[in-house]
């Protein structure tokens, strides 16, 4: 995924959207993904029913978090982009109850359960933004839930090509309606909730109404505010305030 902005951080970025950071919050920030891992596209960061290996940050690529039937058949219900983090109190756990997987390469750092519990414990406002954090993706996952039970295939597409335009601008990763989006249609089925097939006739109907243009892996969204109409796309759950919001 091509970063537009190199500096500030993803995750500084991003905590910053959820209030004013101190130069050595900011520092602490960027220390935490000082240790790191490259892992190629299409492999497991965590399996379920694996122990947690600490919290996971997402630095550079798109992660997503899954679960699996025993007929092999997939649910997607998360993405996890530049900046976001996996479930914070993940040591509490003995086992993982769902995977985390990469759609892209990725490079990724494992945290320290105790050492972000002393951060957040020294420094008060950057532990207000990763709480604000945590209680995002809690939103999202409610809107997901939507997404999948109560809208109509072309608008579950529009609202997730929506959402992910603004996770990415706040972290400097897509410009005012473009991005890189290394998902394959059978992904975004798991996404969805469809199959690939209509996965396909969706992404036609879409261009053909001329919301959206693909071009190798970047996404081009040629009417933003009609896209989001579409999709009845309201981003109060990613509390990213009025700068962002409309």
């Amino acid at each position: 995924m091509t970063q537009i902005s190199l500096s500030p951080s993803p995750l500084v970025r991003k905590m910053e959207g959820f209030g004013s950071l101190s130069e050595v919050d900011r520092s602490v920030l960027e220390n935490l993904g000082t240790s790191t891992e490259t892992v190629p596209a299409h492999s497991d960061l965590v399996r379920e029913d694996e122990r947690p290996r600490g919290i996971l940050l997402v630095l550079e690529g798109m992660a997503f978090r899954y679960k699996m039937r025993a007929n092999g058949s997939r649910q997607i219900m998360a993405y996890l982009v530049p900046g976001d983090m996996g479930d914070l109190d993940v040591g509490l756990l003995d086992r993982m109850d769902h995977g985390i997987g990469t759609f892209s390469a990725c490079k990724v750092a494992w945290i320290r359960s105790d050492a972000l519990a002393s951060i957040r414990e020294n420094h008060p406002e950057v532990a207000r933004a990763i709480r604000m954090s945590t209680l995002v993706d809690e939103a999202t996952l409610r809107e997901w839930l939507l997404n999948v039970g109560c809208r109509v295939a072309i608008e579950r597409l529009a609202h997730l090509f929506s959402e992910l335009l603004l996770r990415l601008q706040v972290v400097g990763l897509a410009s005012e309606n473009s991005y890189t989006l290394p998902i394959s249609q059978g992904e975004l089925a798991d996404t969805t909730g469809m199959s690939a097939v209509h996965v396909n006739r969706s992404l036609m109907e879409l261009r053909r109404r001329g919301l959206i243009q693909f071009s190798g892996k970047t996404l081009s969204i040629l009417d933003v505010p009609a896209l989001k109409a579409l999709a009845e796309f309201k981003p109060n759950y990613l509390h990213l305030g009025e700068r962002r919001a409309a």
